[in-house]
């Protein structure tokens, strides 16, 4: 069977001609050849319309477009002149199609990305916690554009937004249709007041309280509340932590802090810092070892003068770590601060249950906002096998969300690094290679801060119970 092939081709430095040297070595096409079929070699320029060589027995088949460049359609040839063949050919023709039938197109120009276009796609956008668009909510900040590159920063409402994914994808979808190839997104965020400041609160620069309480000791709870803190600092909030388990006081040795907290120039107290978290201890100002045994009064008045006499700053979050039970450090609080919201701890098991649900009773009587309820040490994973093993029963913290109408916000599993960072002060959310566990504190985290964000943008705060 005859057949083309191409011997060399090159282009011209302009990219109007091209040229090619096409060989036709040809083939009888019934039986072999005779000696004496020769090849010939053709040089040929072509110009924008292209050229056709056709056969005048057969139609075109096109071989190669050289590129993306002019297409070149070639037929079979019958064996050239020189040798013999059983059936009669004719001489291909080359001939130089219409201008109108040319394959050449006027390249295609990509839509010009303005502003107007990227805000219309933006306002597209949903913000999937706090609902209605980025634009919308003035989340789009420092927008630059560049051909078809954009740039822009995403102010979120939390630092610890557990979304970042999901709306990062739906900015892509959305700018990708207007012809905009490449984004580069810078993530802010602007925390806001959960509550409405008053004259009298004595945290003026604290945008958001989380109290932390079980109603029972032996929960985890200082565990749950120095990860909390720690995580939140982690991902760029600004976060302070007080201790108010005055009698049991934890923090300092899970932070890893040590020494006496110094005198600002307002004659205020310097909380210690680490990890990222400021922190406040009765632990500071006693002696290691020394208990405090203290009536109920002096409890509440030491809690008043780490809210009224600690220089924290301007904060995104103060988590407070409340003491078990329901008592004097509970109403000191609910009367000094607005209380954003509060995390209940427990464990699976029916006696902590029984002891978190009068923390619940306590925070509804005093219109604090619960934000929902975690279930510490909800299992062990085998370190043979990695089955778990419920220790202290399974479910009990999620079966009583839902029986009292609460958010479950997750379960932490026992893991042996929880307990050795909180024993040398690096707790489990800042170690090199976190567990289990870390990577539940760290969820648990994310969902506090969002759940706090929704509550910032749709609420005005819960009234505060006010007791003379």
């Amino acid at each position: 069977m005859p057949f083309l092939r191409i011997a060399e081709a090159e282009f011209d430095q302009s990219p109007a001609f091209l040229r090619a040297w096409i060989a036709l070595e040809g083939e009888p096409r019934i039986g072999a050849p005779k000696p004496g079929c020769q090849t010939r070699k053709y040089r040929r320029t072509l110009d924008d319309s292209g050229v056709k060589v056709r056969d005048s027995h057969e139609s075109d088949r096109k071989i190669t477009d050289f590129g993306g460049r002019t297409p070149i359609h070639l037929a079979r040839p019958a064996c050239l002149p020189g040798g013999a063949a059983t059936h009669s050919t004719s001489r291909s023709r080359i001939s130089t199609p219409n201008p109108s039938e040319s394959p050449w197109k006027p390249e295609e120009r990509m839509p010009q990305v303005t502003e107007a276009a990227v805000m219309a796609a933006l306002s597209t956008v949903q913000e999937p916690e706090l609902g209605g668009d980025l634009v919308t909510r003035n989340m789009i900040k420092d927008l630059s554009i560049k051909v078809s590159s954009v740039a822009f920063t995403i102010e979120l409402t939390t630092p610890a937004c557990p979304l970042k994914d999901e709306i990062e994808s739906r900015v892509k979808s959305a700018l990708n249709p207007i012809g905009v190839e490449s984004i580069d997104i810078t993530w802010g965020s602007m925390v806001r007041h959960a509550a409405p400041r008053t004259p009298e609160q004595l945290l003026p620069g604290v945008k958001n309280v989380i109290a932390v309480a079980s109603g029972k000791g032996g929960v985890g709870k200082s565990t749950v509340a120095v990860n909390l803190a720690v995580a939140l600092a982690r991902d760029g909030a600004s976060v302070g932590l007080l201790d108010a388990d005055i009698t049991g006081p934890n923090v300092p040795i899970m932070l890893g802090l040590d020494g006496q907290p110094g005198k600002s120039e307002g004659e205020k107290i310097l909380p210690l810092s680490r990890h990222g978290v400021k922190a406040i201890s009765i632990q500071f100002f006693v002696p290691a070892g020394q208990p405090i045994i203290w009536r109920g009064p002096l409890v509440g008045g030491a809690i008043q003068q780490f809210l009224r006499d600690v220089d924290w700053g301007e904060l995104d979050y103060l988590v407070i770590d409340l003491p078990p039970g329901t008592s004097d450090a509970q109403l000191t609080l609910a009367q000094a601060v607005p209380i954003s919201g509060s995390v209940l701890v427990t464990t699976p098991q029916e006696v902590a249950l029984l002891d978190v649900e009068k923390a619940l009773a306590m925070f509804k009587r005093m219109s604090v906002p619960v934000i929902g309820i975690v279930e510490n040490m909800s299992g062990l994973a085998c370190p043979h096998c990695g089955d778990m093993i419920d220790l202290f029963g399974k479910g009990g913290g999620e079966r009583f969300a839902r029986e009292h109408g609460i958010e479950f916000l997750g379960s932490i599993p026992l893991d042996v690094t929880v307990r050795q960072g909180g024993d040398v002060g690096v707790p489990a959310v800042a170690q090199r290679e976190p567990g289990l566990a870390a990577v539940a504190l760290q969820n648990l985290a994310r969902t506090v801060a969002a759940r706090m964000s929704v509550r910032a943008a749709t609420a005005a705060g819960q009234p505060v119970l006010t007791i003379s």
